[in-house]
């Protein structure tokens, strides 16, 4: 459910997006009849059965879109990820880190586009009971290892956020929902975000903080002193990677531009950390009300 609000959060598509998604649904012959252009982020959720080829795309002879173009300026949700091949789990990380995806083969070369949003779903465990209160889990030790293994290191390394989903409880489930945000709140502040970034890098290729290179961000558009302090601990203690610190330094200034700051401080920085590794920082906590 939460996946699939997703595409409601992102703005509408420029008309130059608008332009190249509709351009792949075209190619794959599933332009919605009726409609000469597609406007809104798309959303791709294929089944964990689906091989790699229509993850990436292929096929025998003019090689077709995949799900990975498909999604492109949108979502592409793979639920109970593990259960995904490696083979088609791996070939994602060439697109992510690229935006497009290259399909060879005797027909031709095909260059599609794939920038998209990945999200992935996973249990704990087979059984999907670990770690829950009571739930009594069946898995061994070492089937716990192999299911979370299944998700590999460098593509976990591609992963900006890991967020941990704990089961509703019954007061929550019956209880009133007058304090949840609609997705039209929400949205209206992933606007304004993008607005401040997209004013920061005038005059510049780029327009969303997930664009701008490492080294671009690094150099040209300084953070808070001090604010890196603890990022670059974790790098020293092999806890973080270079693509992983570039990818940290992405989300703090995401957050200080759904904060409206100028620029990522201390506290930003730590928010990024803990989304990135799932573990809790003193200084995320201490100032949880203001995210």
């Amino acid at each position: 459910m939460l996946a699939e609000r997703l595409p409601g959060l992102l703005p509408p598509l420029t008309r130059q997006e608008a332009v190249e998604v509709t351009a792949v649904h075209s190619v794959a012959g599933i332009l919605p009849p009726g409609r000469h252009m597609v406007e809104q982020p798309p959303y791709c959720a294929p089944h964990h059965s689906a091989t790699m080829q229509s993850l990436v795309g292929g096929g025998n002879a003019m090689p077709r879109p995949g799900a990975v173009s498909l999604s492109h300026k949108g979502v592409l949700f793979l639920d109970e990820a593990p259960e995904f091949s490696g083979q088609a789990l791996d070939a994602l990380r060439q697109p992510l880190e690229s935006g497009h995806v290259v399909i060879a083969r005797a027909a031709g070369v095909v260059r599609l586009p794939a920038r998209f949003l990945l999200v992935l779903a996973a249990n704990p465990c087979p059984c999907g009971r670990y770690g829950s209160p009571g739930g009594m889990c069946d898995c061994t030790p070492s089937m716990i290892r192999r299911y979370q293994g299944r998700l590999s290191g460098p593509l976990l390394d591609r992963v900006d956020l890991r967020v941990d989903v704990e089961a509703v409880s019954r007061s929550e489930l019956i209880g009133g929902v007058g304090c949840a945000e609609t997705t039209a709140v929400v949205a209206s502040r992933v606007r304004e975000a993008r607005e401040r970034a997209a004013a920061r890098y005038t005059d510049t290729p780029w327009r969303l903080n997930s664009q701008v290179p490492g080294h671009e961000l690094r150099t040209r558009w300084a953070v808070a002193p001090g604010a890196l302090r603890s990022a670059e601990r974790d790098m020293e203690r092999g806890l973080l990677t270079a693509r992983g610190l570039d990818r940290v330094l992405r989300v703090a200034w995401t957050v200080a531009d759904l904060a409206g700051r100028d620029r990522p401080a201390g506290v930003d920085m730590e928010r990024a950390l803990e989304l990135r590794t799932g573990v809790r920082r003193g200084m995320a906590v201490a100032t949880g009300d203001q995210r």
